[in-house]
């Protein structure tokens, strides 16, 4: 008998894509159009640890740098701005639209403190980059480690000495 592992997350995934796919064929539309064109799109980070610097990227396709604002404190970041539609109300025909419009907002909790005064950031072909130097209690250090050996003692004894006998030859 063969054993197979339950993987109860992967199962779940599973049921809700088909539920989405029933919806879908039930009321003949996509219902992904509602789930993409509210307010509730939060945009994709990826944030890096290094010795010096905390490294936070995140994707905001679509997003002009005058539409963007990004607030850092010493132990958190907030990112929000809007993606605009491009077409008025009038024009609009669409028959389906995956594409993220509305305002946005995302809060990020780092996991140290950084000096939030001295941060760095690049907004390029859609990626907001931000280089946050970490404070010096929060940096990696290096320690140097002091051996310290015991002296050798003969059980049984409170000398701390050690008698070196010479051996006698044969």
């Amino acid at each position: 008998m063969a054993l197979i592992r339950w993987r109860p997350f992967e199962e779940m995934e599973i049921i809700s894509r088909q539920i989405d796919r029933m919806f879908d064929d039930m009321l003949g539309m996509n219902r992904s159009f509602a789930k993409y064109n509210n307010e509730n799109w939060t945009p994709a980070i990826e944030l890096r640890n290094t010795r010096e610097d905390l490294i936070l990227r995140s994707e905001l396709p679509g997003v002009d740098a005058k539409n963007l604002e990004v607030q850092v404190a010493k132990q958190a970041v907030l990112i929000s701005g809007e993606i605009k539609d491009e077409l008025s109300a009038e024009e609009s025909g669409y028959y389906r639209s995956e594409l993220h419009y509305g305002q946005f907002r995302r809060m990020i909790n780092l996991p140290v403190p950084i000096k939030n005064e001295q941060v760095k950031a690049e907004f390029k072909n859609g990626i907001l980059k931000l280089v946050m130097p970490k404070t010096e209690d929060a940096k990696f250090k290096k320690v140097n480690i002091e051996v310290v050996e015991e002296q050798n003692k003969l059980s049984g004894t409170n000398s701390n000495k050690i008698l070196d006998i010479p051996a006698k030859e044969a």
